[in-house]
């Protein structure tokens, strides 16, 4: 999750909301998530490492299972 706190905290107030929107999510959602160290689901990981042009990874996000998680999903 650090990987997300870090890209998420380059971006601007509008910037941050708009990758959430494009991931399917809100920025609360993703605050959140980060706070309590939630699991993100497969198919929001594979959008969030879309999304930001690799600098947030599946390994990263879900480092148990990561590789069983495909980019297709």
């Amino acid at each position: 999750m650090n990987e997300l706190r870090t890209y998420l905290g380059e971006l601007s107030v509008n910037d941050q909301a708009a990758f959430a929107r494009r991931v399917g999510t809100s920025i609360g959602y993703l605050r959140k998530a980060m706070s309590v160290g939630q699991t993100l689901g497969e198919k929001l990981c594979n959008l969030i490492e879309r999304e930001s042009g690799g600098a947030v990874s599946r390994k990263c996000l879900r480092p148990n299972d990561w590789q069983d998680i495909w980019p297709d999903l």
